[in-house]
């Protein structure tokens, strides 16, 4: 039974410190520039927080049973998404009572054209982008999440207790329902909340890469919460077959999100239609050492430092590169929220960097503190075994 000890809530505390001092310093001299700073961490730990349950949902749906030992971490992940999506629903809120002005699209007299600030093109998408049915959207997205993570760590806990099959098979017909209604709807999301905020702008790529984006996140934090908890005495059924597994899928899905990165940037550059190159050549231009040194970090590193076996199977090489990546991804989100919300002065300070720290440390306080609910491995499984006797 894992415990939350006094040194790991001291540290999340401070995290949590942390963001809460670089928010209240943001917001005193620069609230323009503290929104953004806001949804991109919010969004981005959330974001890892679903990756979880979509990767533990997969499990159940696929019969797995080499991961039935992480199941529980999972889970304690996928505690998290609904607090992130509370905040979410704060700042989308904040935006359609002008509070902030991150989606252009919700600007006074954008829609309307009598107005001067009137425009053609995002009243053409009115019947989709306007606040009441946004505000529904995100509330069913975020609803749905919650309920899944909820129900899957529910009927766990509940197969604890009184064994037998019955909650495994329950949980596996929300996982097969909930991976439906995940495929719709982290794409929407994808849409609403980041690429709206280029509204003259889409991709019908975006909801792929985005997912890729915060699903190798997810799998990061994973191995990196499996090795501290290995470091520490817990998770005596995983070995470093689990870990090499692990190591596998973030290797992967790391190369994948390089395949969706260039396959997007590729057909915009090959056709080289202005208003469609302009996503890209704002982002060159005036983002020009995060655009690149971003690229080299979700790709270039984990080529190189990661596609060994030998590395696969070091847990010390496993968990700085999760760390490596989980910064990597949170840069690439940065690249596509800040220049269409800041423009050309933008910064990566304390309060972008304190932020990604603070909202890290409540996602950890949340993640640690379901973990200490419950025994780590779900005794009553009835594939624990096949995760126990894993490569042997």
């Amino acid at each position: 039974m894992y415990t939350f000890s006094k040194n790991a809530k001291l540290v999340t505390y401070i995290m949590m410190a942390i963001g809460a001092i670089a928010l209240v310093y943001g917001f005193a001299t620069d609230g323009h520039r503290t929104w953004p700073s806001l949804l991109l961490n919010n969004f981005f730990w959330m974001a890892v927080s679903l990756g979880a349950i979509f990767f533990l949902a997969v499990q159940y749906a696929a019969e797995a049973g080499w991961a039935t030992g992480l199941k529980r971490i999972m889970q304690a992940q996928g505690s998290h998404v609904l607090f992130g999506g509370i905040i979410m629903l704060i700042i989308f809120i904040a935006g359609a009572m002008h509070w902030n002005h991150i989606y252009h699209w919700m600007a006074e007299g954008v829609m309307d054209p009598e107005s001067h600030h009137y425009d053609k093109i995002i009243a053409g998408k009115q019947a989709y982008l306007n606040v009441p049915f946004f505000l529904i959207r995100a509330i069913i997205y975020i609803a749905g999440w919650a309920w899944a993570g909820h129900m899957l760590r529910k009927l766990s806990l509940k197969e604890d207790m009184i064994g037998g099959t019955e909650p495994y098979f329950k949980s596996r017909k929300i996982s097969a329902i909930f991976l439906v209604f995940f495929a719709v709807t982290s794409s929407m999301a994808a849409w609403d909340w980041i690429m709206s905020i280029d509204t003259h702008w889409f991709s019908t790529l975006f909801g792929w890469y985005v997912f890729i984006s915060f699903f190798v996140s997810a799998l990061s934090v994973l191995a990196l919460l499996t090795v501290y908890l290995k470091k520490i005495g817990h998770l005596e059924i995983i070995r470093v077959d689990h870990l090499h597994d692990l190591g596998k899928f973030m290797f992967a899905f790391s190369i994948f999100w390089t395949y969706l990165w260039f396959s997007q940037f590729m057909l915009y550059w090959y056709s080289n239609i202005p208003e469609e190159v302009v996503y890209f050549q704002q982002r060159i231009t005036d983002y020009k050492w995060p655009f690149f040194i971003m690229l080299g970090i979700n790709f270039a590193l984990p080529v190189f430092l990661m596609m060994t076996r030998d590395a696969k199977r070091a847990w010390n090489t496993v968990a700085i590169m999760a760390v490596i990546i989980v910064f990597g991804h949170w840069m690439d989100f940065f690249v596509m929220i800040m220049p269409a919300t800041v423009g050309h002065h933008f910064h990566i300070g304390f309060v972008e960097i304190g932020g990604f720290i603070g909202f890290g440390g409540f996602f950890f306080f949340n993640v640690l503190r379901t973990l200490a609910k419950a025994p780590l491995i779900p005794k009553n499984h009835p594939m624990l075994k096949e995760s126990e006797i894993h490569h042997i």
